[in-house]
């Protein structure tokens, strides 16, 4: 078996096997349910939207 042909079957099991993992890992982020994006509060947003709002934040104020 010349090294050609070993590298292709070498490289193409690597291939199946990174395909596999892939596909566990999509059921597996699956499984977990809906998506829910994170509240604003826990983000910390709120706070900055409020002091530019009130203009604490702007730079010639």
């Amino acid at each position: 078996m010349d090294s050609g042909k070993i590298v292709a079957i070498v490289t193409g099991a690597i291939s199946i096997i990174l395909a596999v993992a892939y596909l566990v890992l999509v059921q597996i982020l699956d499984f977990r349910g809906e998506m829910v994006p994170a509240p604003m509060e826990t983000m910390g947003l709120l706070t900055h939207i409020t002091a530019i709002a009130n203009g604490s934040l702007l730079p010639f104020s």
